[in-house]
Formats: C-alpha cells, structure tokens, sequence
C-alpha cells in the first residue's frame, strides 16, 4: 500500500456555548483542520487536529504548509507502521508536532484498515468497554456554574472541570469551586482548572481557601515550579495539562509532586504515535490520566476513544467527547455519550469517516 494523495479542509466549529477561560483564552468557532491519505489501495486514513487560539504555539492555518514541507516522504510512502514513517517525518522536519498529529492519526487508521482490525486492537486492546467522561464549564458567574453543573449531573457525569480566572478575582473562583462541589454533593470528581493563567500567589489563595474541600487544582500557572509552589502552599492535589508535551515533562512534573493526574493530548505530543509512549510511561508513574485533545470533532474524539480504550481503566480518569462541544459534526454516525460514559467506535480503523459531500472540494490537495 503506498499513499498517493493528501488532501486538507479547513471547517469552522462553533461551540454550543462560548468557553471562558483564564488569561484570555476562549473557545467559540474555532477552526479545525481534516486530513485524509488517499492509497493505491482504495482504502483513506482520516486525520483532524484543532488548535485553540492562545493555548498552544500552534494555528490551523499553518497546519497546511507543513504537511506541504512533508509531503515529499509521506507520497509514495507505506503507512503501515506508523511509528517508523513518523520518525522519519520528524528528521525531515523538526517540531510542527500539531501538524504531525493529524498525519500520524491518518496512518493508524489506515493500518487499522489494512488489519480489518479496530483501532484500540493496535494499541494495545480493549481493556473497557466504554469510559467516564467530565464536564467542563465555562467561567462565568459561580451560581451559573453550579447551575450548569448540576444539569449535567443529570445526564450522568460525575467529574467536573470548574474553568477559573476568567475576571481575574481569586474570591469568585472560590466562590465557583464552593457552589459547584456544594451542588453536585459529595462523591463527584471536581478541579478548578486556571489553564496556567493564574499567578501562584493568587492561585495560592484560592487553593487555600478551598482546602477544606474535596477538590484538585488543574495548571493554575505556566510553569511546574510555581505550580509546585501552589500544592505547597495549599495540599491540594494537582493535574497537569499545558506543561504536559512529552517525555521530559512528564517527568519532570511527577519528580515536582505534581502530578496526581495528567492531560494526554494528541495534538500536543505529535499524535496517537507520541501519546502512546507517553501513556505507557504515565502508567508506569502511577498517574491518572485524562485522555483527550485540544479541539476538534469526530475524527480527533475517536482517535482519543481508542487510546482510552486500551489502557488500563483504573488509571484512565477520563476521556473527553469533543464532537459533543461542537457544531456541525464530521460524522453524524460517531460515537454519543450515554450516561457519563462513551464507548469508542466499533468497525476497522477509527470507525468514522466524514461525510465528502459536507466537506466538499479539499482547500488543498498534494500529489
């Protein structure tokens, strides 16, 4: 099998409600870019990889250009194996590892394809049958927030993501986390998450304001050191997601004690490629792991599924359906949450594929 065409499109998604986050961070319609390999065999891998604007150093339209640079070792390429096509992709360009991430995506699925074989079978197995999503909430006002909370309480989700700092006031982000851990009762998994937007100090009010409670903090600052700075002062268990990219951050983090729990995200290692050894070595320092991606819809949520999928339910904390968050849907056919859980896709490959008639003629196609 050798790739013979790559095709991109570029589809806005807009969010059901705008997210606010701190430090100016937002998510309304965010562009998202698909990637399909065409083979000589018939058979199309789908990719997808949708950055948010300020959160990492990443744009969508600069996702294009770099699969442009690629493209001389992807045409005429075997997919099959991803792992060693990617690490030649790598010494031809270095970093771009958003732009990899779709590509890298596309060739699971085409070796999944090539298999007749479901994606979770190729990394490593089914080892659930379906996994516990979160919530994430917008920061808006406390008593909305909990409000919001307690809805989705109802569809079955028992973890919560508070969003802070929206308003710069540390007494509103306590106010959040008291009002939403108050109204969806004791049990209920619930971190307050700064996005690294918060100062430690500030970050430290907060977090000692609300130590009586069950509750984890998630990044509240742009570096390990003054997150570190934040469980010192607070003893509250922290989560990773801005800091978390690779291997040596990972260590680093769990070194520093702060570590509790980790967000996995595709786009931000290179892929499903990079993310894998990155969760083998979670598994290995005992983290919990919140398996999921920066934005996107259905292509990038049932990569995320399979990973999920296959790694060992006591260490996944949960995973996240994006498609869910967002409007059109790639594929009406993926996979919906149902009570707090969803499973991921049956079928070979990543059991979805977007409709070609809503995606209409490629913005850009290499051959």
């Amino acid at each position: 099998m050798k790739i013979t065409r790559i095709s991109l499109w570029h589809i806005p998604l807009t969010s059901h409600e705008a997210y606010h986050m701190a430090d100016g961070k937002t998510c309304d319609t965010v562009e998202t870019v698909v990637l399909a390999l065409e083979t000589d065999t018939g058979l199309t891998g789908w990719g997808e990889v949708c950055p948010i604007p300020h959160y990492l150093p990443a744009y969508a339209r600069g996702v294009a250009p770099a699969v442009q640079e690629m493209a001389p070792v992807l045409l005429g390429a075997d997919p099959v194996g991803p792992e060693a096509l990617m690490a030649r992709l790598d010494h031809w360009l270095q970093g771009h590892l958003y732009a990899k991430s779709a590509i890298d995506t596309a060739l699971w699925d085409l070796t999944a394809q090539a298999a007749k074989l479901p994606l979770h079978a190729l990394l490593g197995g089914q080892r659930q049958a379906d996994m516990p999503l979160y919530h994430s909430i917008t920061c808006v006002a406390p008593q909305d927030m909990a409000r919001i909370a307690v809805e989705a309480q109802r569809t079955g989700i028992a973890q919560f993501q508070v969003k802070l700092g929206a308003d710069d006031d540390w007494q509103a982000d306590v106010a959040r986390l008291r009002m939403v851990r108050e109204a969806v009762g004791p049990g209920p998994l619930i971190y307050g998450d700064w996005n690294c937007g918060a100062t430690s100090l500030d970050a430290s009010r907060v977090g000692r304001a609300v130590a009586d409670l069950d509750i984890m903090l998630e990044q509240p600052c742009a570096t390990i050191e003054d997150c570190a700075r934040v469980r010192d002062a607070c003893g509250l268990p922290m989560k990773m997601d801005e800091n978390a990219h690779d291997t040596a951050s990972l260590l680093q983090a769990h070194q520093a004690g702060v570590m509790d729990a980790v967000a996995l995200k595709l786009s931000k290692f290179g892929g499903l490629s990079a993310t894998r050894r990155a969760r083998d070595l979670c598994l290995h320092l005992g983290a919990k792991m919140c398996i999921e991606d920066t934005w996107g819809s259905d292509i990038t949520t049932a990569a995320l599924l399979h990973l999920g999928a296959s790694t060992d339910p006591r260490r996944v904390m949960n995973v996240c359906d994006l498609s869910s968050y967002v409007a059109p849907r790639l594929d009406p056919n993926g996979p919906e949450r149902a009570n707090g859980r969803i499973a991921p896709p049956a079928g070979p490959g990543l059991g979805v594929a977007p409709d070609r008639d809503f995606l209409g003629e490629p913005d850009s196609i290499i051959d």
